[in-house]
């Protein structure tokens, strides 16, 4: 025989005389509906008395993993993502031998002022 549980079986642990009302299957709720770009709809519920400013405009939709937004004419955009770089690309992109060492010059410059203004302090 296994002991040591109070609870009477079938009855639902926490509910209470007063409150019941605000909880589980017997809460007012609101269901509302977003939409991602693929054009899928995910419904979300929310309590009745809840303000609309603290309802999210966006979610994540649950079966694309893309935003999804409550305007179902116009959801929200895929986030655009960049194309991965070869090496080759960054290579194009170095800056060219007079400008690197332009760029290190400045520094030099301004490590030797720094350096100078605070021995002087």
């Amino acid at each position: 025989m296994v002991s040591g549980n109070s609870a009477i079986r079938g009855s639902r642990v926490g509910a209470g005389p007063m409150g019941e009302q605000d909880r589980g299957v017997h809460a007012d709720r609101v269901a509302i509906s977003y939409w991602d770009a693929k054009g899928n709809e995910t419904v979300r519920y929310f309590a009745a008395n809840l303000p609309e400013d603290e309802i999210p405009d966006v979610i994540d939709s649950p079966s694309t993993g893309l935003p999804a937004g409550r305007d179902r004419e116009n959801p929200p955009s895929v986030a655009k993502t960049e194309p991965y770089k070869t090496h080759l690309a960054y290579v194009k992109e170095r800056r060219t031998e007079e400008e690197a060492e332009t760029l290190l010059e400045e520094a030099l410059e301004q490590l030797r002022s720094r350096r100078g203004t605070s021995s002087a302090s």
